[in-house]
Order: structure tokens, then C-alpha cells, then sequence
């Protein structure tokens, strides 16, 4: 039998390698990974989880995570997901990056990106679809916004 810590581990993980839209989804994926689970149970852990519905660049609402320990890291391939599923556009101004995102999905980038800790990033703060992250001194804000552009699939151009 799974434990809840195991359960809601599991659930974390599913929802940060793909776009989960809905509850049965989410059962559904459970069961392939041998978890057995209701669908009370599932709503109670993605509460617990701080689990937030945002919109992805298809127009669909898919959960997401905001929060996590500040120790665990983003593997480029996740960051890489994160960027590209709710990047819009990216923008500088020397130390800044602005990256605007659909409604209600800065924070899920910002999140990402300080658990990442890729090279020229010190910091982000996010609002509702905006976020900006102050780029290294050395590194240059120009640089880093060009590095974002890339793995989030936008144009390589800086501008």
C-alpha cells in the first residue's frame, strides 16, 4: 500500500512531467504508476499540495504546483517544459528579464526557474502574468533573456 507522502510525491511528479487538465486524468495516470486512489483522495492531496489550475498555451487549464522545497532542482528537460508550455515573450532591461505569461501562470514559471538555478539567474519575483528575474552582473540580462528565448522556444534573435 502507498503511502501519502508516496502518493502526493507521485502526484508532484506526474503534474511536473505533463499537462494534467482534470481529476480522472490524474487517477487514470496514478493507476499506471500501480497507485490506487479515489477521486476524494486525489482532491484532498492536490489541496494539500497547493495545487493551483492555470492555463497552458493551447487555451486548456492543466494543474500545477507553485511551491516546492527550495533544495530540489529542475531538471533542464522540466524547466525546458515549463518555459516553452507558458513563455510567451521575453524582454530585458539591464539587470532585468521580463517574461510575461498567460493569466495566472507567472508564478509557476518563477517557481521553476529558482529551482532550476541556471547559470545568470538570481532572483524572480511574479505577479499574475508577468515575472521578473534580475540576471547576474557578470552574465548580463541580455544574455540570460536570449538563454530563456532558447528553451522556451521563442525566437533565438535577441531583442
Amino acid at each position: 500500500m502507498t503511502s501519502k507522502v508516496q502518493r502526493q510525491q507521485t502526484i508532484a511528479r506526474i503534474i511536473a512531467e505533463q499537462a494534467v487538465t482534470n481529476q480522472p486524468m490524474l487517477l487514470e495516470l496514478l493507476d499506471k504508476a500501480g497507485i490506487e486512489a479515489t477521486q476524494a483522495t486525489v482532491s484532498r492531496d492536490l489541496e494539500d499540495l497547493g495545487a493551483v489550475k492555470v492555463r497552458v498555451r493551447k487555451g486548456e487549464a492543466a494543474y500545477a504546483i507553485p511551491d516546492f522545497a527550495p533544495d530540489r532542482l529542475a531538471p533542464q528537460d522540466q524547466l525546458r517544459r515549463v518555459l516553452s508550455e507558458w513563455v510567451a515573450e521575453v524582454e530585458y532591461s539591464d539587470p532585468m528579464v521580463i517574461i510575461r505569461t498567460p493569466p495566472g501562470c507567472a508564478h509557476v514559471v518563477a517557481s521553476a526557474l529558482d529551482r532550476s538555478r541556471i547559470k545568470g539567474v538570481v532572483g524572480t519575483v511574479a505577479g499574475d502574468d508577468t515575472l521578473f528575474c534580475v540576471a547576474e552582473a557578470k552574465y548580463g540580462a541580455k544574455r540570460l533573456a536570449t538563454d530563456l528565448r532558447v528553451l522556451a522556444g521563442l525566437s533565438k534573435a535577441a531583442r
